[in-house]
C-alpha cells in the first residue's frame, strides 16, 4: 500500500495537522491489551489520591467561610493479595492453548492433515513430469561440478592465492614453506582419492553384478538426484515451493525505536520505553511501548503510515491498540502479512440449523481472526461501499441469519433488481426487485404499501406494549416471549433495502419513501423492527443525511475518498482514525464497523455465495413452514389494499341491523360485493388470510378482533371477528379528529 505524501488532503477537517496527520485506515482492535504488572510506586487506575483543599484556609477554592468540611479520606495501598493476583495474571501459561484445549488440538490436527496432504499431493503431481526431467538435465552439470571440486581439493587450489602473494612479495622463504606444505597435501590427498576411487569402483561393480534390480535402480536414482541437486542453478531450485512464503523478519527493539524516531514520536531527551518484552503473538508480533511524556495514543494514530515505514512493513500490517491505564501507552500488533487480504472463509450459517436473532450471530472475523458477532436488536444499520467490494454480500449475511430464525419477519427490497436477493422470496413477508413495473406489478408501489403497513404496525406496537400487564411485559418493552407469541403478532422484524438510492430518487414516490424510512430508522428499532439499508451513493442527493443520521450502526467497505468514508461512518470518524478509503481492492468483504458495539473495529465478513444462500434459505423456508410462521408474499398472501378512513364507513355499511358481532371473513365477503375492485382480492383468499387482511386494515384505527362463537348446523364454531361497538368508537374518534382539524 503506497502512502500518499500529501495525506491528509489540504481540505482536511479542522483539528488535523496537515504535516503530520497520517490517519490510520483501520480502527482499534477489540482485543484488550495484555495486563502489565505495575511498577513500584505506580498507582492503580482509579486510585489516584484527590487533592483536597487546605481546610485551614477560609478562602480556599470551593469553600465558603464557615462551611463544614468533610474530613480527608484515607487512601490505602493495594493489599498483598491484590498485588499477588496481579503477578499471577502477568505470568505466561506453561503450555499453549493448542496443547491444553481439546478443540484447539483438534483444530491443529486438522490443519496439519490439510497442510501436509496438500504439500505431498503438490510434489507428487510434479515428480514425474517436472522434477525428473530437471534432475536428468542438471545431473551432468552436477557431475562436472563435483569432479571439479574434488580436483581443486586434491591439488590444494585453496592455497594458490597465498603462494602467488608470496611470489609477488618476493618472499622466497614463505613461498618454499607453502610449496612444501602443498606437496605434502597433494601427496596425501592423492592417495586418499586413489583409494576412494578404487573402493568406489569396486563397490559399483559389485552392486551392478550382485544387487537386485530394485536396489540398483534406487542407487542410480539417489546418485542422479544428488548430481541434479548439485547442478541446479541457484536462482532456479530443483523443487518448487508448495506454499507461498511471506516476508517475515524478527522484530527488535532497535527497529521499533527507529520507527518512532522516523515518525517524530520521540522528544529530544526522551525516547520510548518497553514495559514488556517484544514477543510473538499469533501470526505477528506484539509490542507495547510507553511514549515520551507529552505524547499520546492519538499522536501514534496520526503517525500510523510513518511508523509502518520505519518498521519496513506495509501500513495494512500495523494495528494499534489503546491502553486505558495510560494516555501514552500504545500496544502494536505487527502482522507477518496483510491479514485483510486473507478471506475469512465460508459463513458458519451453512452448518446452522437455526439462529436465535435475539442473540449475537457470527458475521465475520477481525484482523486477528477472532470471531466478530453482530446483532440487529434496537438499532438500524447503514452499509456503504463502492461497487464490487462485497457490500451486498455483507448485508445479505445478516439477512440470512434473520431468515434462520423462524420468528423473524423479513422485508426485502432490492433497488438494482440483481439476482443476489431473489431466493429470499422463499421466506420474505414482503419482497420486490427494481423500480420498473412488470407484468402488472409495481415494485415501488409494493414498497410504499409495505412501508405504510410497517409504520402502522410500529405505532400499534407502542400502544399495545404499554397496555400489556406487568407479568407479561415488565418494563413495557418487547421480550423474546412476546415476539414469539403468535397471538400478540409482534415478531422481530428486519427491513432490508439494498441500493436504497434507487427508491429515494423515484420522481413520484421518493419523498414519501424517504419520510417513511426516516420514521422507521428512528422509531421502529425500540419495538423490535430493525432497518438495514445499503448504498453505493451515500451523498446528500442520493441518500440524504436526514436518513443516514438515523442509523445507529454504520459499516463502510472500501470507498473512493476519506470524505465519503466520513459520510458513511458519520461525521468525525476520519479524525478518530477511521478511513475506509485506505482499504485496498484486494480487501473484498472487509469494512469498518462503528456503532454496533462500544468499540469500532475491522470486520472481514464471512462469505455466502449464491449457492450457499439458496441452501440456507431453503432450510429457512422449511423451518418456517414447520413452525407455521411463513407469511406474506412467501405464503402467497396478498398485501392489504391501501388503508384509508373510508374502510370504517364501508364496514359499517355492510353490518346488518342488530348485528353486535360479525366474523371477519363474513365482512370481507360483503365488502367484496360492495366494492369488488377494492376488496375483491381479499375475498379470493383462504378463510384465515382473508380475516387477517381485514384485521391488518382496521388495526391503525384501533379496531381489534375478538373471538365469536356461533352454532351452525348443530356445530359450535369459533372464529375471529369485530364488534359493532368498537367500530362505532373508531368512527366517532375519527370524526372528532376531522372536526378538530
Amino acid at each position: 500500500m503506497t502512502e500518499n505524501p500529501t495525506f491528509p488532503p489540504p481540505d482536511a477537517p479542522e483539528g488535523t495537522d496537515e504535516q503530520t496527520a497520517d490517519v490510520l485506515p483501520f480502527p482499534l482492535k477489540k482485543t484488550p491489551t495484555p495486563h502489565v504488572p505495575l511498577a513500584e510506586g505506580e498507582a492503580k487506575p482509579g486510585e489516584w489520591e484527590a487533592e483536597l483543599p487546605d481546610t485551614d484556609d477560609p478562602e480556599a477554592e470551593g469553600l465558603a467561610e464557615g462551611a463544614p468540611v468533610d474530613p480527608p479520606r484515607e487512601v490505602y495501598p493495594p493489599s498483598v493479595a491484590e498485588w499477588m493476583e496481579a503477578k499471577d495474571k502477568a505470568r505466561m501459561p506453561v503450555l499453549p492453548d493448542w496443547v491444553k484445549l481439546p478443540d484447539q488440538r483438534k483444530a491443529v490436527r486438522k490443519w496439519a492433515v490439510r497442510h501436509y496432504s496438500a504439500v505431498v499431493g503438490y510434489h507428487a503431481v510434479r515428480l514425474p513430469c517436472i522434477y525428473t526431467p530437471k534432475v536428468l538435465w542438471y545431473s551432468p552439470r552436477g557431475a562436472w561440478r563435483w569432479s571439479a571440486a574434488i580436483g581443486r581439493w586434491v591439488f590444494d587450489a585453496e592455497g594458490k592465492g597465498l603462494r602467488l602473494a608470496a611470489v609477488a612479495n618476493e618472499d622466497a622463504a614463505e613461498y618454499l614453506k607453502l610449496s612444501r606444505q602443498r606437496n605434502d597435501r597433494v601427496r596425501l590427498r592423492g592417495i586418499v582419492a586413489a583409494i576412494a576411487s578404487v573402493v568406489g569402483l569396486a563397490a559399483a561393480l559389485t552392486l551392478y553384478v550382485m544387487a537386485p534390480s530394485w536396489l540398483l535402480l534406487l542407487a542410480m536414482a539417489a546418485l542422479t538426484t544428488t548430481l541434479g541437486t548439485v547442478g541446479a542453478p541457484a536462482d532456479r531450485p530443483l523443487i518448487d515451493m508448495a506454499k507461498v512464503t511471506f516476508r517475515k523478519r524478527r522484530l527488535s527493539s532497535d527497529i521499533v525505536i527507529r520507527a518512532h524516531e522516523a515518525a517524530s514520536l520521540t522528544i529530544k531527551d526522551q525516547t520510548i520505553a518497553f514495559p514488556r518484552p517484544i514477543g510473538r503473538d499469533g501470526d505477528g508480533w506484539r509490542v507495547v511501548v510507553d511514549l515520551p511524556y507529552g505524547k499520546t495514543f492519538e499522536d501514534a494514530l496520526k503517525a500510523h503510515g510513518r511508523l509502518a515505514s520505519g518498521m519496513d512493513i506495509a501500513p495494512t500490517q500495523l494495528f494499534l491498540d489503546k491502553d486505558e491505564t495510560s494516555g501514552r501507552r500504545v500496544s502494536y500488533w505487527i502482522a507477518d502479512r496483510d491479514p485483510l487480504a486473507v478471506p475469512s472463509g465460508k459463513s458458519p450459517l451453512l452448518g446452522a440449523t437455526r439462529v436465535d436473532f435475539w442473540k449475537p450471530f457470527p458475521w465475520g472475523v477481525d484482523e486477528r481472526g477472532n470471531p466478530v458477532m453482530a446483532t440487529m436488536l434496537w438499532l438500524s444499520l447503514l452499509v456503504g461501499a463502492v461497487p464490487r467490494q462485497g457490500k451486498t454480500f455483507s448485508a445479505r449475511t445478516i439477512a440470512l441469519a434473520a431468515a434462520l430464525d423462524p420468528y423473524v419477519r423479513l422485508y426485502v427490497f432490492d433497488g438494482k433488481a440483481s439476482p443476489d436477493w431473489r431466493k429470499f422470496a422463499l421466506v420474505a413477508h414482503r419482497i420486490a426487485f427494481g423500480i420498473v413495473p412488470k407484468n402488472g406489478f409495481d415494485p415501488v408501489a409494493h414498497l410504499l404499501t409495505s412501508l405504510r403497513e410497517l409504520k402502522a404496525d410500529v405505532e400499534d406496537r407502542y400502544h399495545r406494549l404499554s397496555e400489556l400487564p406487568l407479568h407479561i411485559c415488565p418494563e413495557g418493552k418487547l421480550t423474546p416471549e412476546i415476539s414469539r407469541d403468535k397471538k400478540l403478532n409482534m415478531p422481530l422484524t428486519l427491513f432490508v433495502i439494498d441500493e436504497v438510492q434507487e427508491y429515494l430518487q423515484h420522481p413520484e414516490h421518493g419523498k414519501e419513501i424517504l419520510s417513511l424510512l426516516v420514521y422507521l430508522a428512528r422509531v421502529a428499532p425500540a419495538v423490535g423492527v430493525s432497518v438495514m439499508t445499503s448504498t453505493q451513493k451515500p451523498d446528500d442527493k442520493a441518500c440524504p443525511s436526514e436518513l443516514r443520521d438515523q442509523h445507529q450502526a454504520r459499516f463502510a467497505l472500501r470507498v473512493g475518498s476519506w470524505q465519503v468514508s466520513d459520510v458513511v461512518l458519520g461525521a468525525g470518524s476520519y479524525s478518530e482514525g477511521l478511513d475506509a478509503s485506505k482499504l485496498l481492492k484486494s480487501h473484498k468483504g472487509v469494512g469498518l464497523l462503528k456503532g454496533m458495539s462500544d468499540d469500532s473495529g475491522i470486520v472481514r465478513t464471512y462469505l455466502a455465495d449464491g449457492r450457499d444462500a439458496e441452501r440456507i434459505l431453503t432450510r429457512a423456508a422449511a423451518l418456517r413452514e414447520a413452525e407455521g410462521t411463513l407469511t406474506g408474499d412467501a405464503a402467497g398472501e396478498a398485501p392489504a389494499p391501501e388503508v384509508s378512513a373510508t374502510i370504517l364507513d364501508d364496514v359499517a355499511a355492510v353490518l346488518g341491523k342488530g348485528e353486535a358481532k360479525v366474523w371477519s371473513e363474513t365482512i370481507v365477503d360483503r365488502l367484496a360485493d360492495l366494492r369488488p375492485d377494492t376488496y375483491g382480492p381479499w375475498a379470493a383468499l383462504e378463510a384465515k388470510p382473508k380475516a387477517e387482511a381485514l384485521t391488518a386494515a382496521l388495526k391503525p384505527f384501533g379496531v381489534g378482533t375478538v373471538q365469536i362463537s356461533r352454532r351452525i348446523d348443530g356445530e359450535q364454531l369459533n372464529k375471529r371477528g369485530i364488534k359493532r361497538d368498537d367500530l362505532a368508537a373508531a368512527i366517532t374518534q375519527r370524526n372528532e379528529k376531522r372536526d378538530a382539524g
